[in-house]
């Protein structure tokens, strides 16, 4: 069982993907210094998605998911205020056992890491025609009509186990499906969730002319922090 100091978001971090954040609530503010003046190893801290509460305010999360990342911290710009806006990767997942609210002006996590297992079954056939199927599926989507921004198809030496991740992080999902595709320890299912989640979008910013989006999304306004 390892620690880390834990920032809770309304989104979903995945592996390999990009973290910005503008940091203004005094806890994660101090979190932030304790980063930057190597008091945490490595620049690390970990990303919990909220299921019930809030990102700001004190004691404000009610509960959150128990599947998180790592976040590396890469670049730090301070701003008027001691605010930060702050960008990280992120790195590797985890499962959160036990918050700790005493030990340190931050949230910390008891977690224990959680690897990829080995696909069953596991051979280079159906590797091969997954690993097709979800890419052709994210060309589909990238081409269904009104996801018009620059995208960036991973290379073909891209890892399978990685590439249910890069293939997802520029496109829309809601925070279940990230959520489910974060928790998913088989790779090779990942990668088909990942295709039937990239069809399904695809055929409704066809037939609906718009992004879809869970309707918790709009019972909020989105936070900074």
């Amino acid at each position: 069982m390892d620690t880390l100091p834990l920032f809770p978001l309304a989104s979903v971090l995945l592996p390999g993907g990009h973290l910005p954040l503008h940091v203004f609530e005094a806890r994660y503010r101090k979190l932030v210094q304790a980063l930057l003046n190597e008091e945490l190893p490595d620049r690390r801290f970990g990303v919990v998605t909220i299921r019930q509460g809030w990102e700001v305010g004190e004691d404000n999360v009610d509960s959150m998911y128990d599947v998180g990342c790592t976040a590396i911290m890469d670049n730090v710009r301070q701003l008027a205020g001691d605010r930060y806006d702050v960008s990280a990767t992120g790195e590797r997942r985890f499962r959160l056992l036990q918050i700790d609210t005493e030990s340190a002006p931050y949230l910390l996590a008891h977690v224990q890491w959680l690897p990829d297992a080995t696909p069953e079954p596991d051979n280079p056939a159906r590797r091969e025609r997954l690993t097709a199927a979800a890419r052709e599926a994210h060309e589909r989507y990238h081409s269904s009509g009104l996801r018009n921004e620059p995208h960036e198809t991973p290379g073909a030496d891209a890892d399978p186990a990685d590439l249910s991740y890069l293939l997802a992080e520029d496109c829309v999902l809601s925070v279940e499906d990230r959520q489910a595709l974060l928790a998913e320890t088989d790779p090779m299912v990942r990668l088909r969730d990942l295709r039937r989640l990239l069809l399904r979008e695809a055929q409704f910013l066809r037939e609906l002319r718009a992004v879809p989006a869970p309707l918790a999304e709009f019972a909020q306004e989105a936070s900074p922090n």
